[in-house]
């Protein structure tokens, strides 16, 4: 079961598309936060929900928001990934151990090794404001986490 709106995100330390260590915790007091996980790179659905929030960049990417990209991906794959599709955020990677970050917050698929379409938003103070989880073919709709946003 995904972690609740009110729930206190559970903090990470990944490795992003470019080998640096992100902390969700770094952001704490500085940023909101939108954690979106998805199953994989180079796939359909996946590259069009990215490319959606690459070409609307600075609404998720701002002095008062930052959006992180999480996937079981390794870091190689998401650097050619970010690369060939143009996205200028973090990508990073839940690669090994295998899906812990995901499993924390409670969006890993273990029949498929990968984790489903979950987005949290964190608030400034580290709790969880916002969240919405859909199944693997189901895309999400940007203008609900721009809305969401919009409430902080």
């Amino acid at each position: 079961m995904a972690i609740q709106v009110g729930d206190k995100a559970p903090d990470f330390e990944l490795k992003d598309n470019h080998g640096a260590t992100v902390k969700l915790s770094d952001f704490r007091g500085e940023k909101n936060v939108v954690v979106l996980f998805y199953p994989f790179a180079f796939t359909g659905v996946c590259t069009g929900e990215l490319c959606e929030l690459r070409d609307n960049l600075p609404k998720f990417v701002n002095d008062d928001v930052q959006l992180l990209a999480v996937s079981n991906d390794s870091i190689h794959t998401l650097r050619v990934f970010a690369e060939q599709e143009g996205l200028e955020y973090p990508l990073l990677s839940d690669f090994w151990p295998h899906g812990e970050v995901s499993r924390a917050y409670g969006v890993f698929d273990a029949d498929k090794g990968c984790a489903v379409r979950g987005t949290f938003i964190v608030d400034k103070e580290g709790l969880v404001r916002w969240s919405v989880v859909n199944a693997l073919p189901d895309a999400r709709d940007l203008n609900e986490y721009l809305a969401a946003l919009d409430t902080l």
